[in-house]
């Protein structure tokens, strides 16, 4: 089930929330961020970002590129990013920050 942002106050909560996700750029009604990262960080974000997307049942892009690691939240097709997106990115974060500090 998604809860829609379609009042005013909804809107500037999501806008409010999105700007303290550092490193994330919105395209549209999708979010993005490229980490850089070695293969077995990768690997290990993937599964803890599977495990959080599995729970809030969101199905976030993630791909790999040289040594880069991209993933892309929203679906992108005109419906407006929900709470859960963000909560999902923000989780990314936790932990990219996690496989990143050992």
């Amino acid at each position: 089930m998604r809860g829609l942002f379609n009042s005013r106050s909804k809107h500037d909560y999501l806008s409010d929330a999105l700007t303290l996700l550092t490193g994330w750029t919105r395209e549209g009604e999708q979010i993005r961020r490229t980490l850089v990262m070695d293969d077995t960080q990768h690997a290990a974000l993937t599964e803890r970002v599977k495990v959080v997307a599995d729970a809030l049942r969101l199905r976030p892009e993630i791909s790999r590129r040289d040594e880069e690691t991209q993933i892309r939240v929203g679906h992108g097709d005109g419906e407006p990013l929900t709470e859960g997106e963000v909560l999902l990115a923000a989780r990314i974060e936790d932990a990219y920050r996690a496989v990143t500090a050992s």
